[in-house]
């Protein structure tokens, strides 16, 4: 997958950290179940709502990319690249 060196100013940044700090101790806490044998059924609904915040994370990063980074892009008439750009992003999630 390429990646670019493109940077921006997260408009939700501290909100993404406290979520993505929720969501390292979520997998610490799957950790620690694999670790002492906990029951599967138990550990799987723990992944499912690690899954579910991260596509969270990835709905608000989506939504903040495409009203000001694309909104940006479309004004200054760059707005077939950064929708480009947007749907190869958005076809990489849903694969």
């Amino acid at each position: 997958m390429e990646q670019t060196m493109k940077a921006t100013i997260q408009p939700n940044k501290q909100q993404l950290l406290n979520r993505l700090k929720r969501i390292e101790g979520q997998v610490r806490g799957v950790h620690q179940m694999v670790e002492n044998d906990r029951y599967c059924v138990d550990i799987l609904h723990q992944v499912s709502a690690i899954q579910s915040a991260m596509n969270k994370v990835s709905l608000a990063l989506l939504e903040d990319h495409t009203h000001h980074c694309v909104a940006k892009a479309i004004k200054e008439n760059q707005g077939e690249e950064a929708i480009n750009e947007l749907m190869d992003v958005m076809r990489t999630m849903t694969k």
